[in-house]
């Protein structure tokens, strides 16, 4: 299982505005700094936006402006906007129609230990900080 691609490219882009000084960037510049496409950058700042966490200015010197705060941002809260049950499989092996115990019965308890690392994913991501992060960035830059 990987994670959503999505996910990374929001968190580093929240990460960089948190980094700005007025929190502000334009979609080049956040995709030169995730090394991607703008167009992707603008997708998922799009479904940020959409959930409060980012604010568009149009014009010249516009962009995304990170609108809150850093501190309050957490993993899980961008996990479940853009990743949410990325962790499910999307085949399991079985059949509940089979007439074997494990076959029949692979299905469910595969969906159980997938949705419970799935709760305990984000249950890991809640405590981690868009601003931790930055603060672990400027941590590695000092050393």
């Amino acid at each position: 299982m990987r994670m959503n691609s999505e996910f990374i490219i929001a968190v580093h882009s929240l990460v960089f505005m948190a980094y700005r000084p007025d929190g502000m960037a334009s979609s080049e510049e956040i995709a030169a700094n995730v090394c991607t496409h703008p167009a992707r950058v603008r997708k998922v700042l799009g479904c940020l936006r959409k959930e409060g966490f980012v604010a568009t200015r149009e014009g010249s010197g516009g962009g995304y402006r990170l609108i809150r705060d850093p501190g309050s941002i957490t993993l899980a809260h961008v996990y479940r906007i853009m990743a949410a049950g990325s962790l499910t499989p999307n085949w399991c092996s079985g059949d509940p129609e089979m007439d074997c115990m494990v076959g029949s019965n692979m299905q469910d308890v595969m969906n159980a230990v997938f949705c419970e690392a799935e709760t305990r994913l984000e249950s890991y991501f809640s405590e981690i900080t868009i601003g931790s992060m930055l603060s672990q960035i400027k941590e590695l830059k000092q050393a």
